[in-house]
């Protein structure tokens, strides 16, 4: 249980008006959500994880002023000002807020069909503690950065967005809400295009050229900015040589030991996944791909919870998940998970484990690992339970808990060049934040437990986020 005591707010510490502004400025509609919005506070006797993967720190005191940390100690000797509010931590843990790196907008929606969830996205997101996300590839850009403006207006609740651009593709795309790149000029066009329009970042998909790849990747270099691809007809050493920043989704989507492997061509998946699993992780051909990446500065961006929708009887049925789906949308997972099995057999879980594999050793030799649900599949992974789920498989992988959510935090931070601002709990960096009941370094499912997310000082009732969107996910 919770304990606050309320005092009357004195001004003190570094600007503090600003997260009276950060409050002011938000819509009623957003307002309806927020628990904290006092200019100055402090949460006493919590545990703290402060994000930079060292041990935790029991009977913390964490002060806020003007939406920054100010102070992050022993309860004992930090010094809370008189008129600070004061929130009782004991039995609770502070986090980083979550930076999601493949944190769509979008739900699928039918085969090769997508709706854009304006509406129960950000709202999931942030209630589970997702203070910024990366979208990795959009289907309605305008949409989503009429999004991101509007929820830094505080129009909307939601988290930072970085939105990324429509997927740069080549011929063969699967649904007609992509374009398909003709030529390597063109593919600088449209990264120009899409630049000058306000993305954040750029997204290569399966079936791009080496040679659009590389004029799209000179394009978006010059311009200061970074590109991702979830990748099949090129191969990750390929990608590497050409200078890509970050690839998604890890080994299971790395097609470049498949024999025969043809230029610029996206062999079967299928095959592609009987070729890797008569491989070992720890194989000279694969560590010799992981010492390239690393050298390279490569980032890879973990998805676990999307993969482990073909396992047989995974995940762990939620009924939050089920409660927050629009009864089409439910209906349509039930069905679907019902005849995983007969379609995957055990090739999925190996795959899994597999990947789950891939991640580790990357990591261990020096690679940074970034990590989001990427809600797709076939709609049993929705934003922010994702996120939950991709912290808790981290683990299951053999990440340590203080590992999984640093490569959740900080790691996202730090590939957004924004480490300096968010990512870890440290004075003068932004109250972006997430209150647990209980102690996820023990015990990783506590990471669900979220009382209260702070975002720019601002703290939001989780549980009222996720009330607000039962029955939407999928239509809105």
């Amino acid at each position: 249980m919770r304990r606050f005591s309320f005092l009357f707010p004195a001004l003190f510490l570094l600007c503090p008006h600003l997260a009276g502004q950060e409050a002011a400025s938000l819509s009623p509609g957003v307002r309806a959500f927020v628990s904290i919005e006092d200019p100055v506070f402090a949460i006493t006797h919590a545990t703290v994880v402060d994000g930079t993967g060292s041990p935790a720190l029991a009977d913390q005191t964490v002060l806020v002023s003007g939406g920054l940390i100010q102070a992050v100690g022993p309860a004992s000797t930090v010094q809370i000002p008189a008129g600070a509010t004061v929130m009782d931590g004991t039995g609770h843990t502070l986090i980083p807020g979550i930076v999601g790196m493949h944190d769509h907008i979008f739900y699928p929606a039918g085969p090769g069909h997508y709706n854009t969830l304006e509406f129960s996205a950000p709202r999931l997101y942030l209630a589970a503690g997702v203070t910024t996300i990366r979208t990795t590839g959009g289907m309605e850009p305008y949409a989503e950065m009429g999004l991101r403006d509007a929820i830094r207006d505080g129009r909307i609740p939601g988290p930072e967005m970085h939105v990324t651009s429509p997927y740069l593709e080549g011929p063969g795309a699967f649904t007609l809400q992509m374009h398909e790149l003709e030529s390597p000029e063109e593919a600088r066009r449209m990264v120009a295009y899409w630049a000058d329009t306000g993305v954040d970042d750029f997204k290569a998909y399966t079936n791009i050229t080496r040679a659009q790849l590389a004029a799209a990747i000179d394009e978006i270099h010059a311009r200061g900015m970074k590109i991702t691809g979830h990748l099949c007809s090129i191969g990750f050493r390929e990608a590497a040589e050409l200078g890509i920043d970050n690839l998604e989704h890890g080994l299971v989507v790395n097609t470049e030991f498949f024999p025969g492997k043809e230029p610029d061509q996206c062999p079967s998946s299928r095959q592609n996944r009987q070729t890797l699993l008569s491989m070992d992780v720890d194989g000279p051909e694969i560590q010799e791909t992981i010492r390239i990446l690393v050298e390279a500065g490569v980032a890879i961006t973990s998805t676990l919870p999307v993969f482990e929708l073909s396992v047989p009887g995974r995940p762990p049925v939620d009924q939050g998940v089920l409660d927050a789906m629009a009864p089409s949308a439910r209906d349509s997972y039930l069905t679907r998970r019902a005849t995983i099995g007969a379609s995957s057999g055990s090739t999925a879980g190996d795959m899994l484990a597999m990947e789950m594999a891939f991640e580790r050793s990357f990591v261990e030799a020096g690679g940074l690992l970034i990590a989001g649900p990427d809600p797709t599949g076939y709609g049993g992974v929705l934003p922010g339970f994702g996120n939950f789920r991709q912290i808790e498989l981290l683990v299951e992988a053999g990440f340590s808990p203080l590992e999984a959510i640093k490569i959740a935090t900080h790691n996202g931070a730090l590939y957004l060049e924004k480490l300096d601002r968010i990512g870890t709990l440290e004075a003068g960096k932004q109250a972006d934040m997430v209150l647990i009941q209980g102690d996820p370094t023990t015990d990783i499912s506590d990471i669900r437990n979220v009382v209260t997310v702070f975002k720019n000082g601002v703290g939001y009732d989780s549980a009222k986020l996720f009330a607000a969107v039962k029955g939407t996910v999928g239509v809105r």
